[in-house]
């Protein structure tokens, strides 16, 4: 499942089985939706089975611990990998 989060203006887009299914532990989707790439500012995509949220536009992959999101551009993972 892919939720993408865009900007509070524009709202978010759910892609899964049910509007509202976010699919993590400890995860408040309005979180989520407050959540943009810190190098970029983009929307981010939740991608349930890496527990990460994606930056399609910076190429990363922000790691989410025990249902914290670590957004530091240190921390993330480069989709090329």
């Amino acid at each position: 499942m892919t939720t993408e989060i865009r900007g509070p203006e524009a709202g978010p887009v759910i892609d899964g089985p049910e509007e509202g299914d976010v699919s993590s532990p400890g995860f408040d989707r309005k979180m989520l939706e407050a959540l943009v790439c810190p190098q970029t500012g983009a929307q981010l995509a939740w991608h349930a089975e890496t527990m990460e949220l994606v930056s399609k536009n910076a190429g990363l992959a922000y790691p989410v611990r025990n249902g914290i999101p670590i957004m530091l551009v240190d921390e993330a993972r480069r989709l090329d990998d």
